[in-house]
Protein backbone atom coordinates (compact mmCIF):
# COMPACT_ATOMS: atom_id res chain seq x y z
CA UNK A 1 0.00 0.00 0.00
CA UNK A 2 2.97 2.15 0.93
CA UNK A 3 4.54 1.59 -2.66
CA UNK A 4 1.56 2.50 -4.49
CA UNK A 5 1.38 5.65 -2.03
CA UNK A 6 4.80 6.42 -2.92
CA UNK A 7 4.09 5.77 -7.15
CA UNK A 8 0.94 8.12 -7.36
CA UNK A 9 3.16 11.45 -4.83
CA UNK A 10 5.94 10.48 -7.73
CA UNK A 11 3.69 10.52 -10.42
CA UNK A 12 1.83 13.45 -9.41
CA UNK A 13 4.97 15.31 -8.68
CA UNK A 14 6.58 14.72 -12.13
CA UNK A 15 3.39 15.65 -14.29
CA UNK A 16 2.89 18.93 -11.98
CA UNK A 17 6.52 19.76 -12.51
CA UNK A 18 6.46 18.72 -16.43
CA UNK A 19 3.34 21.07 -16.84
CA UNK A 20 5.14 24.27 -15.26
CA UNK A 21 8.41 23.58 -16.55
CA UNK A 22 5.87 23.24 -20.09
CA UNK A 23 4.71 26.72 -19.35
CA UNK A 24 7.75 29.33 -19.10
CA UNK A 25 9.68 28.03 -22.18
CA UNK A 26 6.29 28.17 -24.55
CA UNK A 27 5.52 31.63 -23.18
CA UNK A 28 9.21 32.21 -24.21
CA UNK A 29 9.62 30.42 -27.78
CA UNK A 30 5.84 31.89 -28.46
CA UNK A 31 6.98 35.36 -28.09
CA UNK A 32 10.29 35.18 -29.88
CA UNK A 33 8.39 34.48 -32.96
CA UNK A 34 5.97 37.86 -32.40
CA UNK A 35 9.06 40.07 -31.25
CA UNK A 36 9.17 41.79 -34.75
CA UNK A 37 5.12 42.52 -34.27
CA UNK A 38 5.38 44.27 -31.18
CA UNK A 39 8.45 46.20 -32.31
CA UNK A 40 6.17 46.99 -35.31
CA UNK A 41 2.98 48.19 -32.86
CA UNK A 42 5.26 50.48 -30.33
CA UNK A 43 8.11 51.33 -33.02
CA UNK A 44 10.56 49.74 -30.67
CA UNK A 45 14.39 49.68 -31.57
CA UNK A 46 16.72 46.53 -32.03
CA UNK A 47 17.38 47.04 -27.83
CA UNK A 48 14.67 47.50 -26.37
CA UNK A 49 13.00 44.54 -28.63
CA UNK A 50 15.90 42.82 -27.12
CA UNK A 51 14.94 43.67 -23.51
CA UNK A 52 11.31 42.27 -23.79
CA UNK A 53 12.92 38.59 -23.65
CA UNK A 54 16.20 39.41 -21.44
CA UNK A 55 14.30 41.57 -18.74
CA UNK A 56 12.14 38.16 -17.79
CA UNK A 57 16.02 36.26 -18.00
CA UNK A 58 17.33 38.56 -15.61
CA UNK A 59 14.91 38.73 -12.99
CA UNK A 60 14.38 35.21 -13.14
CA UNK A 61 18.56 34.92 -12.90
CA UNK A 62 18.17 37.42 -9.56
CA UNK A 63 15.38 35.65 -7.68
CA UNK A 64 16.01 31.82 -8.45
CA UNK A 65 18.86 31.22 -5.48
CA UNK A 66 17.09 33.09 -2.75
CA UNK A 67 13.34 31.35 -3.47
CA UNK A 68 16.06 28.10 -3.77
CA UNK A 69 16.70 28.65 -0.55
CA UNK A 70 13.19 30.10 1.22
CA UNK A 71 12.64 26.82 -0.51
CA UNK A 72 14.54 24.55 1.37
CA UNK A 73 13.17 26.37 4.51
CA UNK A 74 9.61 27.24 3.74
CA UNK A 75 8.60 24.27 1.78
CA UNK A 76 9.37 23.29 -1.97
CA UNK A 77 5.68 22.90 -2.94
CA UNK A 78 4.90 25.95 -1.32
CA UNK A 79 6.96 28.66 -3.30
CA UNK A 80 6.57 26.43 -5.93
CA UNK A 81 2.70 27.08 -5.88
CA UNK A 82 3.37 30.71 -5.17
CA UNK A 83 5.37 30.75 -8.20
CA UNK A 84 2.68 29.56 -10.79
CA UNK A 85 0.28 32.09 -9.40
CA UNK A 86 2.63 35.04 -9.39
CA UNK A 87 3.36 34.00 -13.20
CA UNK A 88 0.28 33.64 -14.32
CA UNK A 89 -1.14 37.09 -12.75
CA UNK A 90 1.90 38.87 -14.61
CA UNK A 91 0.80 37.05 -17.74
CA UNK A 92 -2.34 38.98 -18.26
CA UNK A 93 -1.19 42.20 -17.28
CA UNK A 94 1.62 41.75 -19.88
CA UNK A 95 -0.93 40.67 -22.36
CA UNK A 96 -2.73 43.98 -21.82
CA UNK A 97 0.63 46.20 -21.95
CA UNK A 98 -0.09 50.01 -23.65
CA UNK A 99 3.77 50.06 -24.24
CA UNK A 100 6.82 48.28 -24.65
CA UNK A 101 8.16 49.76 -21.53
CA UNK A 102 5.56 48.15 -19.66
CA UNK A 103 5.86 45.34 -21.08
CA UNK A 104 9.21 45.18 -20.52
CA UNK A 105 8.13 45.28 -16.57
CA UNK A 106 5.50 42.76 -16.43
CA UNK A 107 7.98 40.59 -18.31
CA UNK A 108 9.92 41.31 -15.25
CA UNK A 109 7.66 39.98 -12.84
CA UNK A 110 6.57 36.97 -15.20
CA UNK A 111 10.06 36.33 -14.66
CA UNK A 112 10.06 36.56 -10.53
CA UNK A 113 7.31 34.13 -10.61
CA UNK A 114 8.97 31.86 -12.87
CA UNK A 115 12.12 31.65 -10.61
CA UNK A 116 9.92 29.89 -8.38
CA UNK A 117 9.19 27.54 -10.34
CA UNK A 118 13.11 27.18 -11.42
CA UNK A 119 13.96 26.94 -7.91
CA UNK A 120 11.84 24.38 -6.65
CA UNK A 121 10.71 22.23 -10.11
CA UNK A 122 13.87 19.91 -10.21
CA UNK A 123 14.38 19.59 -6.18
CA UNK A 124 10.46 18.18 -6.03
CA UNK A 125 11.71 15.50 -8.51
CA UNK A 126 15.04 14.52 -6.72
CA UNK A 127 13.15 14.69 -3.03
CA UNK A 128 10.53 11.81 -5.09
CA UNK A 129 12.33 9.87 -7.29
CA UNK A 130 15.24 7.57 -6.09
CA UNK A 131 18.38 7.66 -7.40
CA UNK A 132 18.21 4.71 -10.18
CA UNK A 133 15.04 7.04 -11.53
CA UNK A 134 16.05 10.11 -11.55
CA UNK A 135 17.91 10.95 -14.63
CA UNK A 136 14.60 9.37 -16.53
CA UNK A 137 12.36 11.42 -14.34
CA UNK A 138 14.94 14.70 -15.00
CA UNK A 139 14.66 13.34 -18.57
CA UNK A 140 10.80 13.65 -18.93
CA UNK A 141 10.52 16.71 -17.16
CA UNK A 142 13.21 18.48 -19.87
CA UNK A 143 11.30 17.24 -22.55
CA UNK A 144 8.07 18.86 -21.34
CA UNK A 145 10.39 21.95 -21.84
CA UNK A 146 11.63 21.31 -24.80
CA UNK A 147 7.76 20.30 -26.27
CA UNK A 148 6.88 23.74 -24.97
CA UNK A 149 9.81 25.11 -27.00
CA UNK A 150 8.71 22.97 -29.90
CA UNK A 151 4.95 24.17 -29.94
CA UNK A 152 5.67 27.29 -28.94
CA UNK A 153 7.02 28.82 -31.74
CA UNK A 154 4.51 27.42 -34.58
CA UNK A 155 1.26 27.47 -31.98
CA UNK A 156 2.78 31.49 -31.24
CA UNK A 157 3.29 32.35 -35.06
CA UNK A 158 -0.21 31.34 -35.92
CA UNK A 159 -1.52 33.22 -33.02
CA UNK A 160 0.47 36.33 -33.50
CA UNK A 161 -0.63 35.99 -37.10
CA UNK A 162 -4.60 35.49 -36.79
CA UNK A 163 -5.25 36.71 -33.27
CA UNK A 164 -2.38 39.21 -32.47
CA UNK A 165 0.54 38.80 -29.93
CA UNK A 166 -1.35 39.34 -27.13
CA UNK A 167 -3.28 36.22 -27.53
CA UNK A 168 0.32 34.47 -26.65
CA UNK A 169 -0.11 35.75 -22.88
CA UNK A 170 -3.94 35.16 -22.70
CA UNK A 171 -3.16 31.60 -23.72
CA UNK A 172 -0.68 31.39 -21.02
CA UNK A 173 -3.16 32.90 -18.38
CA UNK A 174 -5.48 29.78 -18.69
CA UNK A 175 -2.61 27.08 -19.21
CA UNK A 176 -1.47 28.72 -15.62
CA UNK A 177 -5.00 28.28 -14.12
CA UNK A 178 -5.04 24.47 -15.06
CA UNK A 179 -1.32 24.31 -13.51
CA UNK A 180 -2.71 26.23 -10.49
CA UNK A 181 -5.63 23.49 -10.19
CA UNK A 182 -3.86 20.78 -10.41
CA UNK A 183 -0.70 21.93 -7.96
CA UNK A 184 -3.78 22.48 -5.20
CA UNK A 185 -6.11 19.75 -6.15
CA UNK A 186 -3.67 16.98 -6.99
CA UNK A 187 -0.28 17.41 -5.45
CA UNK A 188 0.47 16.20 -1.92
CA UNK A 189 2.83 16.39 0.95
CA UNK A 190 5.56 19.21 1.49
CA UNK A 191 9.13 18.89 1.11
CA UNK A 192 11.20 21.13 3.58
CA UNK A 193 14.65 19.79 4.56
CA UNK A 194 16.27 22.76 6.06
CA UNK A 195 13.03 23.43 8.06
CA UNK A 196 13.63 26.13 10.84
CA UNK A 197 16.75 27.33 9.55
CA UNK A 198 16.93 31.18 9.02
CA UNK A 199 17.44 33.02 5.98
CA UNK A 200 19.94 35.42 5.30
CA UNK A 201 18.16 38.42 3.99
CA UNK A 202 21.46 40.34 4.13
CA UNK A 203 23.39 37.65 1.58
CA UNK A 204 20.26 37.68 -0.66
CA UNK A 205 20.46 41.46 -1.07
CA UNK A 206 24.16 41.63 -1.83
CA UNK A 207 23.73 38.65 -4.15
CA UNK A 208 20.66 39.98 -6.10
CA UNK A 209 22.36 43.44 -6.46
CA UNK A 210 25.84 41.99 -7.33
CA UNK A 211 23.63 39.86 -10.07
CA UNK A 212 21.68 42.71 -11.26
CA UNK A 213 24.32 45.20 -12.21
CA UNK A 214 26.58 42.25 -13.67
CA UNK A 215 23.76 41.37 -15.89
CA UNK A 216 22.34 44.87 -16.50
CA UNK A 217 26.55 46.18 -16.61
CA UNK A 218 27.24 44.10 -19.53
CA UNK A 219 24.13 44.67 -21.38
CA UNK A 220 25.21 48.10 -21.76
CA UNK A 221 28.77 47.78 -22.80
CA UNK A 222 30.99 49.45 -24.35
CA UNK A 223 29.27 52.53 -22.77
CA UNK A 224 30.86 54.15 -19.50
CA UNK A 225 27.93 53.14 -17.79
CA UNK A 226 27.92 49.48 -18.72
CA UNK A 227 31.56 49.26 -17.51
CA UNK A 228 30.82 51.14 -14.50
CA UNK A 229 27.86 48.53 -13.24
CA UNK A 230 29.99 45.42 -14.53
CA UNK A 231 33.31 46.30 -12.33
CA UNK A 232 30.05 46.90 -9.47
CA UNK A 233 28.55 43.70 -10.23
CA UNK A 234 32.13 41.82 -10.32
CA UNK A 235 32.95 43.37 -7.08
CA UNK A 236 29.52 42.64 -5.60
CA UNK A 237 30.10 39.00 -6.67
CA UNK A 238 32.99 38.91 -4.28
CA UNK A 239 31.48 40.54 -1.35
CA UNK A 240 28.82 38.44 -1.71
CA UNK A 241 30.81 35.24 -1.72
CA UNK A 242 33.09 36.49 1.48
CA UNK A 243 29.65 37.63 3.76
CA UNK A 244 28.18 34.00 2.90
CA UNK A 245 31.04 31.93 3.97
CA UNK A 246 30.50 33.67 7.76
CA UNK A 247 27.09 33.25 8.21
CA UNK A 248 26.00 30.36 9.94
CA UNK A 249 22.75 29.27 7.49
CA UNK A 250 24.14 30.58 3.84
CA UNK A 251 22.00 31.57 1.11
CA UNK A 252 24.30 29.09 -0.69
CA UNK A 253 27.04 26.90 0.88
CA UNK A 254 30.31 27.93 -1.00
CA UNK A 255 31.66 24.29 -0.02
CA UNK A 256 29.48 23.41 -2.92
CA UNK A 257 31.86 25.18 -5.17
CA UNK A 258 35.16 24.88 -3.14
CA UNK A 259 34.92 21.16 -2.41
CA UNK A 260 32.50 19.90 -4.61
CA UNK A 261 34.42 19.97 -8.19
CA UNK A 262 32.02 17.44 -9.98
CA UNK A 263 28.96 20.50 -8.79
CA UNK A 264 31.39 23.35 -9.69
CA UNK A 265 32.42 22.13 -12.83
CA UNK A 266 28.78 20.73 -14.11
CA UNK A 267 27.52 24.10 -13.03
CA UNK A 268 30.47 25.90 -15.42
CA UNK A 269 29.76 23.96 -18.00
CA UNK A 270 26.08 24.96 -17.81
CA UNK A 271 26.36 28.57 -17.54
CA UNK A 272 28.49 28.21 -21.39
CA UNK A 273 26.25 26.05 -22.44
CA UNK A 274 23.21 28.30 -22.17
CA UNK A 275 25.02 31.39 -22.77
CA UNK A 276 26.01 30.27 -26.26
CA UNK A 277 22.27 28.54 -27.32
CA UNK A 278 19.68 30.80 -25.76
CA UNK A 279 19.94 33.55 -28.42
CA UNK A 280 19.62 31.18 -31.35
CA UNK A 281 15.93 30.99 -31.81
CA UNK A 282 15.84 34.77 -31.24
CA UNK A 283 18.87 35.51 -33.77
CA UNK A 284 16.61 32.71 -36.42
CA UNK A 285 13.53 34.37 -35.94
CA UNK A 286 14.97 37.60 -36.77
CA UNK A 287 16.63 36.14 -39.91
CA UNK A 288 13.95 34.48 -40.68
CA UNK A 289 11.51 37.15 -40.76
CA UNK A 290 13.27 40.50 -41.37
CA UNK A 291 16.44 38.55 -43.71
CA UNK A 292 13.97 36.10 -45.72
CA UNK A 293 10.91 38.04 -45.60
CA UNK A 294 8.53 34.87 -43.54
CA UNK A 295 5.20 35.29 -42.32
CA UNK A 296 5.69 34.28 -38.49
CA UNK A 297 3.51 31.32 -39.26
CA UNK A 298 6.15 30.34 -41.36
CA UNK A 299 8.99 31.26 -39.36
CA UNK A 300 7.43 29.80 -36.50
CA UNK A 301 7.12 26.31 -38.61
CA UNK A 302 10.54 26.47 -40.06
CA UNK A 303 11.69 26.83 -36.06
CA UNK A 304 10.42 23.81 -34.93
CA UNK A 305 13.01 21.17 -35.80
CA UNK A 306 14.84 22.40 -33.36
CA UNK A 307 12.96 21.64 -30.19
CA UNK A 308 11.35 18.55 -31.72
CA UNK A 309 14.10 16.88 -31.36
CA UNK A 310 15.40 18.14 -28.19
CA UNK A 311 11.89 16.09 -27.41
CA UNK A 312 12.73 13.33 -28.79
CA UNK A 313 16.40 13.17 -27.84
CA UNK A 314 16.36 14.51 -23.97
CA UNK A 315 14.37 11.57 -22.11
CA UNK A 316 16.66 9.34 -24.23
CA UNK A 317 19.27 11.21 -22.70
CA UNK A 318 18.05 11.39 -19.07
CA UNK A 319 17.74 7.29 -19.07
CA UNK A 320 21.28 7.06 -20.00
CA UNK A 321 22.82 9.16 -17.73
CA UNK A 322 21.31 6.92 -15.19
CA UNK A 323 23.82 3.69 -16.78
CA UNK A 324 26.63 5.62 -18.19
CA UNK A 325 28.36 8.81 -15.96
CA UNK A 326 26.43 11.84 -17.35
CA UNK A 327 29.41 14.10 -17.60
CA UNK A 328 30.61 11.47 -20.77
CA UNK A 329 27.30 12.24 -22.67
CA UNK A 330 27.66 16.07 -21.65
CA UNK A 331 30.67 16.20 -23.49
CA UNK A 332 29.52 15.08 -26.83
CA UNK A 333 26.53 17.35 -26.00
CA UNK A 334 28.56 19.89 -25.73
CA UNK A 335 30.92 19.16 -28.91
CA UNK A 336 27.33 18.49 -31.04
CA UNK A 337 26.27 22.07 -29.58
CA UNK A 338 29.29 23.46 -31.12
CA UNK A 339 28.81 22.04 -34.06
CA UNK A 340 25.45 22.80 -34.69
CA UNK A 341 25.99 26.83 -33.78
CA UNK A 342 28.33 26.68 -36.38
CA UNK A 343 26.15 26.31 -39.09
CA UNK A 344 24.72 29.78 -39.00
CA UNK A 345 27.96 31.93 -38.86
CA UNK A 346 27.39 31.60 -43.07
CA UNK A 347 23.88 32.29 -43.48
CA UNK A 348 22.94 34.80 -46.00
CA UNK A 349 20.15 36.38 -48.01
CA UNK A 350 19.77 33.16 -50.30
CA UNK A 351 20.20 30.16 -47.48
CA UNK A 352 18.46 27.73 -48.55
CA UNK A 353 15.88 25.33 -46.27
CA UNK A 354 17.13 22.24 -45.86
CA UNK A 355 20.52 24.13 -44.59
CA UNK A 356 19.12 26.02 -42.22
CA UNK A 357 16.94 22.30 -40.99
CA UNK A 358 20.10 20.35 -40.48
CA UNK A 359 21.68 23.02 -38.32
CA UNK A 360 18.96 23.02 -36.13
CA UNK A 361 19.04 19.41 -35.57
CA UNK A 362 22.61 18.86 -35.09
CA UNK A 363 21.97 21.93 -32.44
CA UNK A 364 18.54 20.88 -31.04
CA UNK A 365 20.52 16.94 -30.78
CA UNK A 366 24.15 18.20 -29.02
CA UNK A 367 21.77 20.34 -26.89
CA UNK A 368 19.68 17.63 -25.44
CA UNK A 369 22.46 15.23 -24.66
CA UNK A 370 24.27 18.25 -22.84
CA UNK A 371 21.02 19.39 -20.46
CA UNK A 372 19.69 16.35 -18.61
CA UNK A 373 22.49 14.36 -18.21
CA UNK A 374 24.55 17.63 -16.99
CA UNK A 375 21.68 17.94 -14.65
CA UNK A 376 21.55 14.69 -13.09
CA UNK A 377 25.31 15.24 -12.95
CA UNK A 378 24.51 18.15 -10.25
CA UNK A 379 21.35 16.90 -8.61
CA UNK A 380 23.54 13.66 -8.17
CA UNK A 381 26.72 15.42 -6.78
CA UNK A 382 24.81 17.24 -3.41
CA UNK A 383 23.23 15.81 -0.69
CA UNK A 384 19.26 15.78 0.22
CA UNK A 385 19.34 18.90 2.37
CA UNK A 386 20.50 21.04 -0.39
CA UNK A 387 18.16 19.77 -3.12
CA UNK A 388 16.63 22.92 -3.26
CA UNK A 389 19.80 25.26 -3.56
CA UNK A 390 21.47 22.78 -5.94
CA UNK A 391 18.33 22.97 -8.01
CA UNK A 392 18.16 26.76 -7.74
CA UNK A 393 21.80 26.96 -8.48
CA UNK A 394 21.41 24.98 -11.77
CA UNK A 395 18.35 27.19 -12.73
CA UNK A 396 20.49 30.44 -12.32
CA UNK A 397 23.16 28.83 -14.02
CA UNK A 398 20.55 28.57 -17.06
CA UNK A 399 19.08 31.54 -16.38
CA UNK A 400 22.42 34.08 -16.10
CA UNK A 401 23.78 32.16 -19.22
CA UNK A 402 20.18 32.92 -21.43
CA UNK A 403 20.56 36.21 -19.50
CA UNK A 404 24.47 36.64 -20.98
CA UNK A 405 23.31 35.37 -24.41
CA UNK A 406 21.04 38.49 -24.68
CA UNK A 407 23.81 40.74 -22.91
CA UNK A 408 26.13 39.59 -26.08
CA UNK A 409 23.39 40.05 -28.81
CA UNK A 410 22.12 43.45 -27.11
CA UNK A 411 25.94 44.59 -27.00
CA UNK A 412 26.58 43.46 -30.70
CA UNK A 413 23.53 44.82 -31.72
CA UNK A 414 24.38 48.50 -30.56
CA UNK A 415 27.86 48.43 -31.80
CA UNK A 416 26.46 46.84 -35.36
CA UNK A 417 22.97 48.00 -36.20
CA UNK A 418 22.62 51.09 -33.03
CA UNK A 419 19.05 51.76 -31.48
CA UNK A 420 17.49 52.16 -34.18
CA UNK A 421 14.14 50.49 -35.72
CA UNK A 422 15.04 47.56 -37.91
CA UNK A 423 13.62 48.39 -41.40
CA UNK A 424 15.35 47.49 -44.85
CA UNK A 425 18.00 49.79 -44.89
CA UNK A 426 19.35 48.12 -41.93
CA UNK A 427 19.25 44.36 -43.15
CA UNK A 428 22.69 44.16 -44.25
CA UNK A 429 23.67 45.25 -40.99
CA UNK A 430 21.07 43.12 -38.80
CA UNK A 431 22.46 39.88 -40.96
CA UNK A 432 26.17 40.55 -40.35
CA UNK A 433 25.40 41.14 -36.52
CA UNK A 434 23.23 37.73 -36.42
CA UNK A 435 26.68 36.48 -38.12
CA UNK A 436 29.32 37.53 -35.19
CA UNK A 437 27.21 36.45 -32.61
CA UNK A 438 26.93 33.11 -34.02
CA UNK A 439 30.48 33.07 -34.15
CA UNK A 440 30.95 34.21 -30.87
CA UNK A 441 28.23 31.62 -29.32
CA UNK A 442 30.24 28.67 -31.74
CA UNK A 443 34.27 29.71 -30.19
CA UNK A 444 32.40 29.99 -26.34
CA UNK A 445 30.96 26.38 -26.55
CA UNK A 446 34.10 24.71 -28.39
CA UNK A 447 35.75 26.13 -25.34
CA UNK A 448 32.90 24.39 -22.98
CA UNK A 449 33.70 20.89 -24.41
CA UNK A 450 36.95 21.29 -22.70
CA UNK A 451 35.29 22.29 -19.38
CA UNK A 452 33.08 19.16 -19.28
CA UNK A 453 35.47 16.97 -20.18
CA UNK A 454 37.92 17.95 -17.47
CA UNK A 455 34.71 17.60 -15.21
CA UNK A 456 35.26 13.74 -15.93
CA UNK A 457 38.51 13.69 -15.47
CA UNK A 458 39.00 15.41 -12.69
CA UNK A 459 36.90 13.13 -10.45
CA UNK A 460 38.71 9.86 -11.84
Amino acid sequence: MENKANDVTKMTALLAATLAAFLVPFMGSSLNVALPTIGNEFAADAVLLSWISASFLLASAIFTLPFGRIADIYGLKRIFTYGIITYTIFSFLAGIAPSALLLVLFRAFQGIGASMIFGTGMAILTSVFPLAERGKALGINLAGVYFGLSIGPFLGGIMTQYLGWRSIFFLNVLLGLIVISFVLLRLKGEWAECMGEKFDIKSAVVYSFALLFLMYGFSSLPGTLGIILTVMGIVGVLVFIIVDMRVDNPLLDMNLFFKNRIFALSNLAALINYSTTTGAVFLLSLYLQYILGYSPQRAGLVLLPLPLIMVIISPIAGELSDKIDPRILASIGMALTAVGLSFFIYVGFFTGLPYIIAGQLVLGSGFALFSSPNTNAIMGSVKKRNYGVASATASTMRLSGQVLSFGIIILIFSLLIGKVQITPDTYFNLLGSIRVAFKVFAVACFIGIFTTAYGKIASI
